[in-house]
């Protein structure tokens, strides 16, 4: 065990109040740290209001877009438009056999009959 005297807690007591006193003689008042948070508060302020004008600008071109979408939805109801040609789709059975599109061979990863074990040590199949 680290300290089993009464005079050893007085020590670590008496240590632990001097570095107490010792930390405050030399903590320089906390201006530095104090104009620090204040630049970054202002900074984060500044920030803020740019991210808000940004965000202003941005629901000011959505309802832009949303009026000319509009616009040209109401516009396109006067004009009929051609629909454009749909190519058949494929039926079940070229999806099944392939016709449809070349089928490529794949090469096994093993050989048939010699499967590797976990790391190659040896045949899984007889664990």
């Amino acid at each position: 065990m680290l300290f089993t005297t009464t005079t050893q807690f007085v020590a670590l007591a008496l240590c632990l109040v001097a570095g107490w006193f010792f930390g405050l003689a030399s903590h320089g008042g906390g201006r530095k740290w104090k104009t620090r948070y204040a630049d970054e508060r202002e900074a984060h302020a500044g920030y803020r209001k740019q991210g808000d004008a940004a965000l202003v600008d941005a629901n000011r071109r959505i309802a832009e877009l949303e009026r000319e979408n509009d616009r040209l939805a109401r516009a396109g109801e006067t004009v009929p438009v051609a629909a454009a040609p749909v190519a058949a789709a494929p039926t079940i059975g070229e999806r099944l056999t392939g016709s449809a599109r070349p089928v490529r061979t794949v090469r096994p990863a093993y050989p048939a009959g010699n499967r590797p074990g976990w790391f190659d040590f040896g045949d899984r199949s007889r664990v």
